[in-house]
C-alpha cells in the first residue's frame, strides 16, 4: 500500500499548513530528537514524553507568531511548496483508491467512519470535562474494587480484577450491603448535581446536553435497586476486565 497523507485535522487553515511544513523540516526535525529513549522505568518515560510535549507546544506558538510577521514575500514560497505538496497527496490517492478491490475499499471506508466516530466521541467527552458535567454513579462493585484494588491478589491489573470479581460474586449479601448503599447514596449525589448542571446548560442554551425525560431515571425502591445493582455487577465486572486487557496488549 501506498503511504498517504492525512489532510484532514490540523490541515483546515492555510497558516497552520506553513507552519508545519517547518515543522517537517531537517533543521527543525533536529532539536527533537528524544532523548526518552534513554530513560529506565515507564514513570521516567511517561515524565519526558510530558516535558517534551510541553516544549513542542510552545515552540509550535512561538513559529505561528514569526509567521505571522513574516512578509508576503516570503510566506509565498511556503504557499507554493504547500499547494506542489498538497498535488502530490491528491495524485496518491487516486493511484492508491484506483488499485483498491470492492470489498478494501468497503473496508476503507468503514474504518474511516470507526476513526471519526471514535474522534467525535473524544471532543464530547473533552467537552463535558470542560462544562464541569458530574461523574456517574459507582456501583457497588466499583466501590468494593476502588477499596480493594491495591491489595488485591494478581501479577497484573486484570489478574487483579479477575480475582476481586470472583471474591464480589463468593460475598454473602451482609458484606455486599455496605457498598451496595454507598452506591445508593452515590446515585442520589449524582442525581442532585446532575440536575443542577442541566439547570446550567439550560441557561447556556445548551438543550443538546439535557436527557430528554425517557432518559431520566426513574423512582426505585432500595430492594429494587440492590438486585439491579447485583443483576448488572458481573456484567460491569466482565467489562472491567476485558478494558484492562486491551489497554496491556
Amino acid at each position: 500500500m501506498l503511504a498517504l497523507k492525512n489532510p484532514a485535522g490540523s490541515l483546515a487553515k492555510s497558516w497552520e499548513l506553513e507552519i508545519l511544513l517547518l515543522v517537517s523540516s531537517t533543521h527543525f526535525r533536529s532539536h527533537f530528537r528524544s532523548p526518552c529513549k534513554e530513560k529506565d522505568t515507564a514513570k521516567e518515560i511517561n515524565c519526558c514524553r510530558a516535558e517534551m510535549l510541553l516544549h513542542n507546544t510552545e515552540l509550535v506558538k512561538k513559529l505561528a507568531g514569526d509567521w505571522r510577521e513574516l512578509p508576503a514575500s516570503q510566506k509565498q514560497v511556503y504557499e507554493e511548496a504547500r499547494k506542489a505538496d498538497w498535488r502530490t497527496y491528491e495524485e496518491q490517492l487516486a493511484a492508491y483508491k484506483a488499485q483498491l478491490t470492492p470489498a478494501q475499499a468497503a473496508a476503507l471506508k468503514e474504518e474511516r467512519r470507526k476513526r471519526l466516530a471514535k474522534r467525535r466521541s473524544f471532543r464530547k467527552k473533552r467537552e463535558l470535562t470542560v462544562l464541569g458535567k458530574p461523574k456517574r454513579p459507582r456501583s457497588g462493585f466499583n466501590i468494593f474494587v476502588s477499596e480493594n484494588f491495591q491489595k488485591s491478589v494478581g501479577v497484573s491489573p486484570a489478574a487483579k480484577l479477575k480475582q476481586l470479581f470472583e471474591t464480589w460474586q463468593n460475598l454473602p449479601s451482609s458484606e455486599k450491603q455496605p457498598y451496595l448503599q454507598l452506591a445508593e447514596d452515590d446515585k442520589v449525589r449524582y442525581e442532585n448535581e446532575i440536575k443542577s448542571w442541566e439547570a446550567k446548560m439550560a441557561e447556556l442554551g445548551r438543550q443538546d446536553l439535557i436527557r430528554s425525560k425517557e432518559q431520566q431515571p426513574k423512582k426505585k425502591t432500595a430492594e429494587t435497586v440492590q438486585e439491579a445493582d447485583r443483576a448488572k455487577a458481573p456484567l460491569r465486572g466482565k467489562k472491567a476486565i476485558l478494558k484492562l486487557k486491551k489497554s496491556e496488549e
